[in-house]
């Protein structure tokens, strides 16, 4: 069945006439006439049966149709010039698509890759933030790095690490105190992770205390948001650690309470099944998972 689709050259007529709402300015652009960007813009009309631009002795003004239709089509525009850049770009390499936990990936993963790509020259891993759970089949990831209990249908999964997170804050919260008692940190405005709702009430529960207000606070989605809330004074923080070296090393954030939050959660690398015998993923999982492996050896 032939698809219901204009030519490639009158949507970027369209699309840049409708950007500039100039026929002669997209011309000019597109080193095309005023009139080849008129022919392909009637065209264009005649094929969707709709008038995108009213015409006048002043110009042209773009349409309601007009409007969202041009919005629509320099959004599909943009992503096939990205995917046109990216295989351009990859000259036949193998790439790794991988999805991956923001904080997790510029923190923790982002300062060892190098060590791969040095042991890998061949392999090429691009990163791309996802904080949840998606359908491999409805995206490009070939793999992806999150935090959560590894049931996730049609994949392969590799515990990496807990994330145990401690009561951080600046010091100047902290005072003279060398840490504060959870009844102490029960008055002090709590931050919340967005992806970890109940985390201040688990670990509230851990210490044998039930807190009213333990899910009250500003809530951020990202671990290095919480962080900066917490170096600003903005209120005390649950963060993992080996998230936050660099600022606990330079005593930006200390931490307040040595008692950590334990979870069956943990950090896993999940592979749909469909790709579990790629060999660039095979070398990415055995690199990755000894990585964790010696980190958590360490710890």
């Amino acid at each position: 069945m032939r698809r219901k689709i204009p030519s490639t050259t009158a949507l970027i007529s369209f699309e840049a006439a409708a950007r500039h709402e100039s026929f002669t300015k997209a011309a000019h652009e597109l080193s095309l006439t005023q009139g080849a960007i008129c022919r392909q813009i009637a065209s264009l009309e005649e094929f969707l049966g709709v008038e995108l631009f009213r015409r006048s002795r002043r110009g042209v003004k773009l349409t309601e149709a007009g409007l969202s239709y041009s919005r629509r089509v320099a959004t599909q525009l943009d992503a096939v010039e990205r995917d046109t850049l990216s295989v351009m770009g990859q000259q036949g390499a193998n790439v790794i698509e991988l999805a991956v936990v923001p904080t997790f990936g510029t923190q923790w993963l982002l300062p060892r890759l190098k060590d791969f790509q040095q042991k890998h020259p061949e392999v090429t891993v691009n990163l791309t933030n996802r904080t949840r759970p998606f359908l491999f089949a409805d995206t490009d990831f070939d793999a992806a790095i999150y935090f959560g209990d590894a049931d996730w249908s049609g994949t392969e999964s590799h515990r990496l690490m807990g994330e145990n997170p401690m009561p951080v804050c600046s010091p100047s919260l902290l005072g003279k105190k060398t840490h504060l008692t959870p009844g102490e940190i029960a008055e002090l405005s709590l931050l919340q992770q967005t992806t970890r709702p109940y985390a201040w009430r688990q670990w509230f529960n851990s210490q044998n205390l039930n807190i009213p207000r333990d899910m009250t606070g500003p809530r951020y989605e990202l671990f290095s948001m919480l962080a900066q809330a917490a170096m600003h004074d903005m209120g005390i923080a649950l963060i993992p650690p080996f998230l936050i070296q660099r600022e606990l090393a330079e005593r930006r954030l200390v931490i307040a309470n040595p008692q950590a939050l334990s979870s069956i959660k943990a950090y896993y690398l999940m592979i749909p099944e469909r790709k579990v015998e790629s060999a660039s993923l095979k070398a990415f999982r055995d690199w990755l998972v000894n990585q964790a492996q010696s980190y958590n050896l360490e710890g």
